[in-house]
This record gives C-alpha cells, structure tokens and sequence, in this order.
C-alpha cells in the first residue's frame, strides 16, 4: 500500500503518467516496467520493428503468460476442490483458460480499449483479446513476480468475474469445437478407441486416440468413451493452438490428399482411353467403308459372291450351294 502511494506520488510529473494511471487502473497497483505491459497489447498485424529489425509485437508474452496462467488457475483450482478427481480439476482449468474465457475477461477489465492491431485485422473472427489477456499475465510475471501475477488474479479476476462452482458445472464440448475447426479449415478428423482397461478401483476406463488427415493429435483417458474422446479433442486443439509445425504438416498432408483425391476423379483424355475401344472403332470403320465402296451387283450375283466368301478357315471347304 505505501510503495503504491509513493509510486502515485512520484509518477504525477511522469510524461508518461496517463498511461501508468490507466494500468494502475486495471491491476490495481503501478507497474514498475510500463513499456512490458505496452508490448502485451500490440497484436502481430501492427507490423512494428525494433532497429536491430526484430518484430516487436506480444506473442513471446503470450506464451509466457499461458505457462503461467496455467499455473496460477491449477493452483487456485486444486485448493478451491478438495478432493475433487485430475479429470475434473483439468476440465475446470481448461474452462477458465480457453479463449473465450480469456476474450470475455480481456473485455470486463478495459484490455480491449488498450489492444493496438492493424485496422485490416478484425477483432472479430479472432481472440486477440484472449491473446492480449495472456501476454499481460505475461507482462506483470516479468514485471512484479509469480506472487504479484496469482495476487492479481485471485482479487481482480476470480473474485470479481469468476465464479468457480459455477464455472466447474459449464459444459465444454471439445469435440464438438474440433470438429468444427476441421469443416472450417477442410480437413478430416477422425477418433479411435485404443485401450480399454480397469482402474485400481476396478472402473472401467477409456484411451481414445484422435487424428487430423491422419496425424496423431492427441490421446484422452476418462471412464466412459464420451470422456476420453473430449480429452483428446481437447489435447488436439491445444496443441493446434500451440505447435506451428504440426499445422504446416496437416496442411502438406491435406494438399496431398486433395491432389490424390482429384486424380482419381480426372476423366480420361482420348489418349488414355482402352485399346479395346480403339480397335472396335477402327474396325467398325472399316466394315463401313467396305459397304459404301462396293459395286452394285444383281440380286443373284450378290448371293452368289457372298456365298464364295468363307466365314473363317474351318468353312472354306464347304460344297457350293445352287442358288434356287
């Protein structure tokens, strides 16, 4: 309390002081490092550089902070559910740190009037609101330490916007989300059932493999299939959100896919069609041209020139018939 009176004093003839009132605002104590909280909320689309020509934008803070969020939230999560099972607890946290969460909570606390993007980028059809949110954790763990970054989400956020009870009732369906981001971005997805075994309790449990064109994305554990295919929606769409080789790798195999799928269905040219086809033309051709060409010939004498024309070798010796 006294290191932000004095913090409030001294930053009155700051030229900067607006903006640090306008962070003190939100966390509730004055940042120490103001320009760490500036870069956690320029979006990537700002295109800005460094003059040793790095792109400064928040996405390093982003991933920082989501370490930490995810142990900030699994801390306050264990303690607030005594007794409470790993699938549960895990299912919480991902509840409270998914992006819409994350988006919703950026807003309720004033970020995204703050968040500085392209006016090409929509904020829209994306979490660049969650995203800020991330990287300011982020931002205030570099800033002030773990214990300031826990402090800040017990009092401002869970108390205040959270409600925990109530937050571990929501339904979250990731394999429904999955699956939408598969029909959006025009790939197959698919789950398979690997394992089924007995727990130390004697319950029955379920190992659920998923995979994107093929690939191996992730693998769910619960003690009914439904559960164990939600696990390994939810570790897919983790890892989607997290591993950028993985996603290059979908996208080589979907094009792969798509290339094979329409040589199959390519109609063949002239060229490439049957040589049986080929042949009964030409043939047909010729017996046409054999028609057009041949003389006009009195009823008995056509009978009589059909009659010396065998049919094949094995009829060439049959007796001349006398015309009636």
């Amino acid at each position: 309390m006294l290191r932000n009176q004095i913090d409030k004093i001294r930053l009155l003839f700051h030229k900067e002081r607006e903006s640090y009132f306008c962070f003190y605002r939100i966390l509730g104590f004055f940042p120490r490092n103001l320009k760490i909280y500036q870069q956690a909320l320029l979006h990537k689309s700002t295109s800005l550089r460094s003059e040793e020509g790095r792109p400064i934008n928040n996405e390093r803070l982003e991933f920082l902070g989501d370490a930490i969020l995810d142990a900030i939230v699994g801390d306050i999560v264990f303690k607030h559910f005594e007794g409470k099972r790993e699938g549960f607890l895990t299912n919480t946290r991902s509840k409270i740190v998914q992006r819409e969460t994350l988006n919703k909570l950026a807003v309720e606390i004033g970020l995204d009037k703050l968040v500085k993007y392209a006016s090409r980028s929509s904020s829209h059809n994306s979490y660049m609101y969650g995203n800020a949110f991330e990287a300011f954790i982020g931002a205030i763990y570099l800033d002030q330490g773990y214990d300031r970054c826990k402090q800040f989400m017990e009092k401002k956020i869970f108390k205040q916007y959270i409600d925990l009870d109530k937050m571990s009732r929501k339904e979250m369906n990731f394999k429904s989300k999955l699956i939408e981001w598969s029909q959006k971005h025009k790939v197959e997805v698919s789950f398979e059932l690997i394992e089924q075994f007995i727990d130390r309790e004697n319950n029955p449990m379920f190992q659920t493999e998923v995979q994107i064109e093929g690939l191996p994305a992730g693998t769910g554990t619960g003690y009914s299939k439904k559960e164990s295919q939600q696990n390994a929606a939810q570790m897919a769409l983790k890892k989607l959100k997290s591993d950028e080789t993985f996603k290059s790798e979908i996208e080589r195999l979907k094009t792969e896919h798509q290339a094979t799928l329409e040589n199959t269905n390519k109609p063949l040219t002239t060229d490439e069609k049957p040589v049986t086809e080929n042949i009964e033309t030409e043939a047909s051709s010729v017996i046409v041209e054999i028609k057009v060409s041949a003389p006009e010939l009195p009823i008995e004498e056509k009978q009589e020139t059909t009659d010396k024309v065998p049919c094949s070798s094995e009829t060439s010796s049959y007796p001349k018939q006398t015309p009636i």
